[in-house]
């Protein structure tokens, strides 16, 4: 996890087969299912907007130090002496873009900049990409939409115990699709 507030997460996923697992998951995901503590038996709907971004390479996205400006600042939340004593977490602004990064998830200032420049690299890209394409730009638009009903790319149904894919119109169980073993095709 490199970046956690209310609401919004950012992940880094690695692997040899990360970019095809995840690199068509772009969209609106429901989760339905009846809560334990839900007495009348009802449906409760929670809805996630997922967007996928390759991570640049550091030789992709050259950054001037000079165009950075560091600050340092105590991490927030749970973290007893250590965190209230250190500065650890790392906010860098990207000058010429106005890009602000904040990373505090790790213990050491070192690796919160390595992070929090791998970030700015990545969203720098992002940027790049967008303005020299702008139909990629529109198509990366489409993927998070407006998070309503209506822009949605999965369905989980705890409750029937079905995962559909909206898109390919593809159906798994919910056991499969929780241990892994499922694949999108087409």
């Amino acid at each position: 996890m490199v970046d956690e507030r209310a609401g919004f997460v950012v992940l880094r996923v690695r692997g040899r087969d990360a970019e095809r697992w995840l690199g068509r998951e772009g969209g609106g995901h429901r989760w339905q299912r009846v809560p334990p503590n839900e007495k009348r038996g009802r449906v409760h709907t929670s809805t996630v907007t997922v967007v996928v971004l390759p991570e640049p390479s550091p030789v992709e996205v050259v950054v001037d130090p000079r165009e950075l400006a560091w600050f340092t600042c105590r991490a927030s939340g749970d973290g007893g002496q250590h965190l209230q004593r250190t500065e650890s977490a790392v906010q860098v602004k990207h000058l010429p873009t106005g890009l602000m990064v904040r990373c505090e998830s790790e213990r050491s200032q070192h690796q919160n900049r390595a992070t929090a420049l791998a970030v700015l690299r990545a969203r720098l890209l992002a940027r790049e990409r967008s303005e020299r394409h702008a139909e990629r730009a529109s198509a990366r638009r489409a993927q998070a939409g407006s998070g309503q009903r209506g822009d949605k790319r999965r369905t989980v149904r705890c409750q029937d115990g079905v995962v559909t894919d909206h898109v390919t119109g593809q159906r798994w169980s919910l056991r499969d699709y929780l241990r892994g073993d499922w694949e999108l095709t087409a």
